[in-house]
């Protein structure tokens, strides 16, 4: 899943080293993106997961660790 989620984000932010970032901090602020560029995110991998990522879930999904146990626990991977 952690190689999923970074190929992901590197979609997103081609030119940010995910080894760099504070993977508990904001993903917006780490990787200096916008709304747009984090709807692109969820949007992309709910597809790549068949999975449903509401909006009323984003706030579960804010750091790069929090995407990852939001992931888990909705059974992805």
């Amino acid at each position: 899943m952690t190689a999923l989620l970074s190929e992901e984000l590197h979609r997103i932010a081609p030119d940010i080293d995910l080894t760099d970032i504070d993977r508990s901090e904001d993903l917006r602020d780490e990787l200096d993106i916008d709304s747009m560029d984090f709807l692109r995110l969820v949007t992309a991998l709910g597809k790549r997961l068949n999975l449903d990522m509401p909006e009323a879930d984003y706030d579960r999904m804010r750091s790069f660790d929090a995407m990852l146990s939001y992931l888990q626990a909705r059974g992805a991977g």
